[in-house]
């Protein structure tokens, strides 16, 4: 989930908190291109404030100034785009198509509910009954997607996406700079003080530790990121025999072919099953010939990108290649 859409919920729990009027939007399906995925969520308040995104701004505008029609308890859909001259009025791409779930006046115990749920880590779909509005939450995989029925919209919500670095080597300031552009709650681990007090990066934290105590302490999930870049086998290996016993949705190493598959001797040594060492990505990262630490940083950035979008790519990566211990 985008920290985006937990100010969206956020916001609204805290408007009908005050007594606001106060309308939930929610991308239930897209045709074609779109500039929102299913999901995206907006709130609109009743004097026309709003926070999150729909689309590129003018279905925004639209809502608020339709806000007042829409009124009571069942949920309303907006569909956006259906024909070329409408696409173009609200700076939708050729050929898409947008349909939002509009629910007016959310109790604030559903609200406090859902937030409560994500807050512990769940990922949960949020079911609107279409015909009341009542809502119901029933446990999901971070792979479920939204789905639109005549009786019903199924929308899945869950903890923001974390990204655990283990190494604050010159790749690790890249990795964290551009994981935080694209939406990562980002953490680094570095026992090493020489590494510990160079570290610059404002947006992310630094955990205390070695590096199997911070992947425990971080207790990874569906929507956790594990990556190791210190060039220091005692370190990075200390973190991988915990990381891939784990949830975690991804598991990767920087290191050349050679140092990858000396990696994956020692792991084999050590309680984890082929399955388990199979789940190592590494060399991590596309095969796009990087060198810099910056070219390293954006192709691991890239392979995560298609991994958590569902994308096919070719991975016999060698993005790590120079950067090998």
């Amino acid at each position: 989930m985008q920290s985006l859409d937990l100010d969206v919920l956020e916001s609204a729990l805290a408007w009908r908190r005050e007594g606001r009027r106060t309308w939930l939007v929610t991308v239930a399906q897209t045709f074609g291109a779109s500039p929102r995925p299913p999901g995206s969520l907006l709130a609109l308040r009743d004097d026309g404030i709003l926070v999150g995104s729909v689309s590129g701004g003018c279905i925004e505008d639209d809502l608020v100034a339709r806000r007042e029609s829409l009124s009571g308890r069942v949920p309303h859909f907006l569909s956006y785009g259906v024909t070329s001259e409408e696409a173009r009025r609200f700076g939708l791409p050729c050929g898409g198509k947008l349909e939002v779930i509009v629910e007016p006046q959310v109790p604030v115990a559903d609200l406090e509910a859902l937030l409560a749920r994500i807050a512990e880590g769940r990922v949960l779909r949020r079911v609107v009954d279409l015909a009341t509005g009542a809502w119901r939450f029933d446990p999901a995989q971070p792979t479920d997607e939204c789905e639109r029925t005549p009786d019903r919209f199924t929308c899945i919500h869950g903890p923001r996406w974390r990204m655990l670095i283990i190494g604050a080597s010159e790749i690790a300031h890249y990795l964290a700079e551009m994981a935080t552009t694209v939406d990562y709650r980002v953490f680094v681990c570095d026992p090493r003080e020489e590494y510990r007090l160079a570290w610059r990066v404002p947006g992310a934290t630094f955990v205390e530790g070695m590096p199997d105590d911070a992947v425990a302490a971080i207790r990874p999930d569906g929507h956790t990121v594990i990556l190791t870049v210190s060039h220091d086998p005692k370190l990075d290996d200390m973190a991988l025999l915990e990381a891939l016993k784990s949830e975690a949705f991804y598991v990767g190493a920087v290191g050349s072919k050679q140092t990858s598959a000396e990696r994956r001797k020692r792991l084999a040594g050590f309680d984890l099953s082929a399955r388990e060492i199979a789940r190592l990505r590494g060399p991590v990262g596309l095969s796009i010939g990087s060198r810099t630490p910056p070219e390293i940083a954006v192709a691991i950035l890239a392979d995560l990108i298609a991994t958590r979008n569902g994308v096919m790519l070719d991975r016999a990566a060698d993005a790590g290649a120079r950067a090998s211990a």
